[in-house]
């Protein structure tokens, strides 16, 4: 079994974001502080793409999506689809597995304002690649947001412009895996009503028929 490549801890390929992760160190010194690893099996069949770590949700935890209202929305939906099992206390110790599923970001440092640069989406574009190449059963990814959609894209040599991001989109990119977009599970798309409960339940839905489950 192929094991993906992770950062260094110290990584420092993007100068921004190792000066900023700097400014964490001092200011949150309790924090994880560091490139944040991918969770769950690599022989999963999902790979769900995120933006990248949030200052206080992974940036602090260490686990993606772990401690920020984000990951309240993405964990209950796991859970109740049969994607995880256990539960969710925004803990990387709180002892949830997800099941035949994996999360990453496109970026894997906290930027500032929680806005990566293309610059650095590029930067990383390496381990997301070493990531998918790992998952030899990979069938499905989700692409949260726009710039993960694009992220994904990029890595597997395909135009944006020939597969549009909409949500609930369902791409197949030649030869596979199958691509599905959803705006991202923020905070703000939630409490600005882009993004409901039952949209964002709807991905899910539409993921576990492609799987079969």
């Amino acid at each position: 079994m192929l094991v993906p490549t992770e950062p260094e801890r110290d990584c420092n390929i993007c100068p921004r974001l190792a000066a900023y992760r700097q400014d964490n160190v001092r200011s949150y010194p309790g924090f994880h502080n560091a490139p944040v690893p991918s969770f769950g099996d690599v022989t999963s069949e999902l790979l769900i793409v995120g933006l990248a770590p949030g200052v206080k949700g992974a940036n602090q935890t260490g686990r993606p999506f772990t401690g920020d209202y984000a990951g309240d929305l993405l964990y209950a939906t796991l859970i109740k689809f049969g994607m995880a099992r256990g539960a969710y206390a925004a803990r990387r110790d709180d002892g949830l597995k997800l099941l035949n599923c994996r999360i990453t970001n496109a970026v894997k440092c906290v930027p500032p304002q929680n806005k990566p640069i293309g610059a650095e989406v590029t930067a990383c574009r390496s381990f997301l690649a070493d990531e998918i190449r790992a998952m030899k059963n990979l069938k499905v990814l989700i692409a949260l947001g726009g710039l993960a959609h694009g992220a994904v894209l990029g890595t597997l040599g395909q135009r944006k412009s020939a597969f549009k991001f909409a949500h609930n989109a369902v791409h197949h990119l030649p030869p596979g895996p199958i691509l599905v977009n959803s705006y991202h599970c923020s905070r703000y798309n939630t409490n600005t009503g882009r993004l409901t409960t039952g949209m964002f339940e709807q991905v899910f839905i539409t993921v576990s028929k492609i799987l079969g489950s």
